[in-house]
């Protein structure tokens, strides 16, 4: 979920610009009804999409949108920088790929819709908790 609230934000910055003195709301939606099969959650935001030609990339490691700038200080070999205060929100390639990967994992899927010109709306399924193993092979 953090990564694509932070994805949202970062779009929705970026797309809007800085400067802008009001930023549209990202939103979140939980279903999550009784006789509902998964809990599916919804982050919606207008922070300007993606574009068609981009969408099978995001699923892959390494793939990234942010200013080359930002990967080449996150990888540099200089000890003197403290990543625990200015990490950036992006950079690396691997937040998306990784949560699709958990969300698979756990017996879920993550999907991403994304409208380019608009904004993009990602969903996370979760599987109910009930009696199913952990799907690791023995």
């Amino acid at each position: 979920m953090l990564e694509l609230l932070k994805n949202s934000m970062r779009a929705t910055v970026d797309w809007h610009g800085i400067d802008a003195m009001d930023f549209p709301p990202i939103k979140v939606v939980i279903a999550d009804g009784d006789d509902n099969e998964d809990v599916v959650i919804k982050v919606s935001d207008e922070g300007g999409g993606i574009p068609r030609s981009n969408m099978k990339k995001i699923w892959s490691y390494l793939f990234t949108t942010a200013d080359p700038a930002i990967q080449h200080g996150m990888v540099a070999l200089n000890q003197a920088d403290d990543h625990a205060i200015d990490s950036p929100l992006a950079g690396l390639g691997y937040g998306l790929p990784i949560s699709r990967s958990y969300c698979r994992y756990f017996g879920g899927d993550l999907s991403i819709m994304s409208m380019e010109g608009h904004g993009t709306d990602a969903f996370v399924y979760l599987r109910r908790l009930g009696n199913t193993p952990e799907p690791v092979p023995v």
